[in-house]
């Protein structure tokens, strides 16, 4: 049952002696940066240190020896494909004890790359690297992680396993192999319907050998390694994901720009079950989402059972997108302890995203996003716990309630404070699972201008507070809730009533004006 709340009866929450402050406490969203002030082109030359509601550890510059190697000095004639020579050099560095490979200016085409401990790839002022378009560029298999599920496949345009202490550095350009053969192949069907799951990673072999299909490389991904740091690269025409840390710890990226904007699952930063990960002061314009954090999928992931945990990501800039900062939707080793602060989301169509299925397993917990100014093509906050029948069949369908198992994710324990919404087509949707509903979810103190309210669809436990909200719409719906509540809230719409479910939520000093 809905019920119409008249401007009338919402006096009956806002009466009292003594006015009670309505609406958000602007002192503390007058500091919120905007876009000019976030994003690669302000990046410092140290790091500052890191606050969050839960430990970090100390983020520091890696150290590498006083030992370099240009490849200009090995090429003797150019030549078209110059992987061997690239990646003789960072065996020779490695094995010497580490130090810099540097990739000096000018255009130069590789294949797959792979970084050892201890080296520095450099890209000098003016360096362009491309790679090929050709698959037989990226072969033989390595191991890997393709949309969550362990693999030998292709792997990366730039790879590294089982490392420590790596690093790509400097202002050169990289540009991916979203062509020719690598295009033309590229897998088009659910990943599940290609992969054998009951065979042990190491015999998952998609190299493009024995199919006419492949997995495309990502662009850059190491994975199990320890301190790896990238700054300042620009990435361009991925084939995949773009800068994708896999089962890490110790990760830090910043001052680099992604322009996948076009590219089908051109996602930008990608955290894959990795642990203590700082991104600062970095710019996405992508094909996909946009900053996102991963934890495997479904039993494969459950199985792996290593989470996304520690990451901090500030004063980062998103451009287009289909969303600014994402969880999800590969939630199985759950993610949690994510700080996302002082970031702009300019264009991108969802500003604060959260993803997972029914099949995922895991979820996501103690989210907290803090001073992030939104101008959006679409929803500012939303949550999509079902996902669609292309890729879960009926367990997209809301009802009926499944019974709960291993397999069934969460979401709960999610705090966002300090909300600029310049634009918006809702202010919040939530559409949560009945037998699995969002819990835990406070908002507040925002001002938000949004054509459309709230939706909320399984959600248990949800305040906002200290807001206002600028928008024509008059409906909040909610389905299947349980202990919503506004507190301190200013709608502001045209509408002569407001729509409300009140025999499931509560409204507490409420003001509403047309």
């Amino acid at each position: 049952m809905r019920a119409f709340i008249t401007i009338l009866s919402l006096a009956l929450f806002t009466s009292c002696k003594t006015e009670i402050k309505v609406g958000p406490d602007y002192s503390k969203l007058e500091s919120i940066p905007t876009k000019e002030q976030v994003g690669r082109t302000v990046l410092p030359d140290t790091i500052a240190p890191v606050t969050a509601p839960f430990a970090m550890p100390e983020f520091v510059k890696p150290s590498f020896p006083d030992r370099s190697i240009n490849i200009k000095d090995k090429i003797e004639v150019t030549a078209s494909l110059i992987t061997n020579i690239i990646q003789q050099a960072i065996d020779t560095i490695s094995t010497q004890g580490g130090g810099t490979v540097i990739i000096p200016e000018g255009e130069w085409l590789t294949g797959r790359i792979a970084l050892k401990s201890n080296v520095n790839l450099h890209f000098e002022d003016g360096a362009v690297l491309r790679f090929s378009t050709d698959v037989k560029d990226y072969q033989p298999a390595v191991f890997t992680r393709v949309e969550s599920l362990e693999v030998m496949s292709l792997a990366a345009c730039i790879y590294a396993n089982n490392q420590e202490n790596i690093a790509i550095t400097g202002n050169g350009k990289l540009i991916g192999p979203f062509d020719g053969e690598i295009k033309a192949r590229s897998y088009m069907k659910p990943i599940e319907t290609l992969v054998d799951l009951n065979k042990p990673a190491e015999e998952r072999i998609h190299d493009g050998s024995k199919e006419d299909w492949i997995f495309p490389p990502k662009f850059i991904s190491p994975i199990n390694c320890k301190k790896v740091y990238i700054e300042g690269v620009s990435l361009e025409n991925t084939a995949f994901w773009n800068i994708v840390p896999t089962y890490c710890d110790n990760v830090i990226i910043r001052g680099v720009y992604v322009n996948s904007y076009g590219i089908p699952r051109g996602d930008g930063i990608d955290i894959e079950s990795s642990k203590n990960v700082l991104i600062e002061y970095s710019t996405l314009n992508t094909g996909d989402d946009c900053f996102t954090m991963k934890s495997g999928r479904g039993e494969d992931g459950m199985k792996v059972n290593k989470p996304t945990e520690n990451v901090v990501v500030r004063y980062c800039l998103a451009q287009k997108g289909h969303g600014g900062i994402t969880c999800g939707s590969e939630t199985a080793g759950v993610i949690r302890n994510l700080y996302v602060h002082d970031c702009v989301f300019e264009g991108t169509v969802v500003g604060i995203r959260f993803k997972t299925r029914r099949p995922r397993g895991g979820g996501g917990e103690y989210l907290y996003y803090d001073r992030i100014r939104m101008n959006l093509e679409a929803t500012a906050i939303k949550w999509d716990m079902l996902g669609t029948p292309a890729y879960v069949g009926e367990l997209a369908e809301r009802l009926p309630a499944r019974p709960v198992n291993k397999l069934t994710p969460f979401y709960k324990d999610v705090s966002m404070t300090n909300l600029i919404i310049e634009n918006s087509t809702h202010f919040l949707k939530v559409y949560g699972i009945p037998e699995s509903p969002l819990t835990n979810l406070t908002i507040d103190n925002v001002d938000a201008n949004s054509s459309g309210l709230i939706i909320i669809n399984d959600g248990k436990n949800v305040n906002i507070s200290n807001a206002k909200i600028e928008t024509p719409d008059h409906v909040i719906d909610i389905l299947g809730g349980e202990n919503i509540s506004l507190e301190n809230v200013e709608i502001k719409t045209e509408s002569s009533a407001l729509e409300f479910p009140n025999e499931e939520a509560t409204l507490n000093n409420v003001k509403f004006l047309k």
